[in-house]
């Protein structure tokens, strides 16, 4: 493997590069680079390498796969909670401030990919993780990074303090939330189906906690499928179960829906720490599903070439989900006004079958979806135990699926009111893995070829650690609020916030 040190390159380079700073820029510079240290090295004819013809997948997904993964990812249950976050902003301020969010979310997944094609050509590497471009980027990144920290381990590369923090906090973040994602997804499929078996039997004495039990074949079934390729039809299926039970809402928003003109444009001042709040809380599930599945959804890609771009599959499945949650907080804030509760689906009349059959709808799709949420603890746990099962790999694999599964529903058992928590720590991660880090990672990356005209790349950057600071805060708030209602109100102990 060849190691490319910084401000090292050959001055033939330069006539090469763009000079504004842009990501094709930097691109452009790192294949220049392996063209000519091939040369040098005697490796190649310096236009050999490429890291996506050099990829090699057993069974690679479509542009389609791809997008339909995309869109069951980031289409979560939060979306529900838009008309109250509406409620809180206004019609006018909720549809503006709910696409400035989304496009900041949907901008650092776009950059940590780019990042990652730059890598691929500066490290030769054909895929990584969202730890591995992190790692990456410091361990072979400006010298300032690496001044300050010891080589600790012999990689391809030398890894340093600074990139071993970095890949730690990761993984650990992203294995918190997804395996926690994973007992909250039990446990809203679980409280879905107690509430229609209650409706009919009142006499029923099926638990919260007995029915999350029930769901463990289920949900094992469901961890063995072996690959996202044989996955995508079940997040087919998971789409169009969550499409049609948005559907009938929309049919109860629309149907004798009051004039727009009563309901106020913009609300109080004050109410909109609220709407942040709710909206970060809701758009976190996107950026957190997003950014956890970005980059397994591209190494699988048989052209992820073609997941970036203007239209590229992830802006066409983020342009999509943003609509829907505009939407449907719109809409729903038109019907409901001051009635709007934390959850559209609590807005609708429980007694009528139409509404019944949106919860199961739901549940259905959140169990689909329960598979791509546990591959990306999946990934995590098999990449740091695999080197120790090199006999019988195939085994291991679904012993340790099978385990993860058992643990998470034994999880919901035990804690039923665990979302709260998890929101908490999603909070963190949101800020974290979502925002700061992804443009960590191109700052690093943009350092040896300058930040384009007026340094707006660095500036663009700033303001967005600003937004992430925010999130932390307010996703927080939201959490702790949540968390302190639940304890204040006994009563509610088994409340599920879906």
């Amino acid at each position: 493997m060849i190691v490319l040190q910084d401000n090292k390159a050959p001055t033939e380079m330069d006539t090469f590069l763009p000079q504004d700073g842009s990501m094709d820029g930097v691109l452009s510079k790192y294949k220049v680079q392996v063209a000519i240290r091939d040369i040098e090295t005697g490796q190649g004819d310096g236009k050999s390498f490429d890291p996506f013809s050099e990829r090699r997948i057993d069974n690679p997904t479509t542009d389609g796969d791809t997008l339909t993964h995309l869109l069951k990812a980031a289409l979560g249950t939060g979306i529900l909670s838009m008309p109250i976050a509406f409620k809180n902003a206004g019609l006018v301020v909720g549809v503006f401030a709910t696409v400035l969010v989304a496009f900041v979310c949907t901008h650092c997944a776009y950059i940590l990919v780019k990042c990652a094609h730059v890598l691929y050509y500066k490290t030769r590497r054909t895929e990584m993780s969202f730890a591995d471009v992190a790692e990456v980027a410091f361990a072979t990144g400006p010298q300032w990074g690496r001044k300050f920290s010891k080589p600790i381990r012999n990689l391809d590369f030398n890894r340093t303090l600074i990139a071993t923090i970095y890949l730690y906090l990761i993984q650990i973040s992203l294995f918190a939330t997804y395996f926690g994602t994973c007992s909250v997804y039990t446990v809203i499929v679980a409280a879905n189906f107690n509430q229609i078996i209650k409706h009919y039997h009142a006499e029923s004495e099926i638990s919260l906690r007995l029915m999350a039990a029930c769901l463990l074949i289920p949900m094992i079934l469901l961890s063995w499928i072996p690959n996202l390729k044989y996955l995508a039809p079940v997040s087919m299926v998971a789409n169009i179960f969550m499409g049609s039970g948005l559907g009938i809402t929309f049919y109860y928003l629309v149907w004798d829906m009051p004039p727009i003109t009563s309901v106020p444009l913009f609300a109080s001042i004050e109410d909109f720490p609220r709407f942040f709040s709710i909206t970060i809380f809701a758009m976190e599930a996107i950026e957190n599903s997003v950014l956890g599945v970005v980059m397994p959804l591209e190494n699988n890609m048989k052209t992820p070439q073609h997941f970036v771009g203007i239209c590229g599959v992830l802006n066409k499945g983020m342009s999509g989900v943003t609509l829907i949650y505009i939407l449907l907080g719109f809409l729903g804030y038109v019907k409901y006004q001051d009635q709007t509760l934390d959850s559209i689906t609590l807005n609708l009349p429980t007694e009528e079958v139409a509404a019944q059959v949106v919860k199961i709808l739901i549940a259905l799709a959140v169990y689909c979806t329960f598979g791509l949420q546990f591959y990306v603890c999946l990934d995590i746990a098999w990449n740091g135990i695999k080197d120790r099962f090199q006999k019988k790999p195939l085994l291991a694999n679904y012993i340790l699926r099978t385990v993860m599964v058992t643990g998470a529903v034994l999880l919901a058992v035990i804690v039923p009111t665990i979302e709260p928590f998890i929101g908490l720590i999603g909070a963190f991660c949101f800020s974290i893995l979502g925002l700061l880090i992804p443009v960590f990672v191109e700052t690093v990356t943009y350092w040896d070829v300058g930040f384009g005209p007026g340094n707006w790349v660095a500036l663009k950057n700033i303001i967005i650690c600003i937004i992430g600071l925010m999130a932390l805060v307010f996703g927080s708030r939201s959490a702790l609020l949540q968390i302190a209602a639940l304890y204040n109100n006994h009563e509610n102990q088994n409340r599920i916030y879906i």
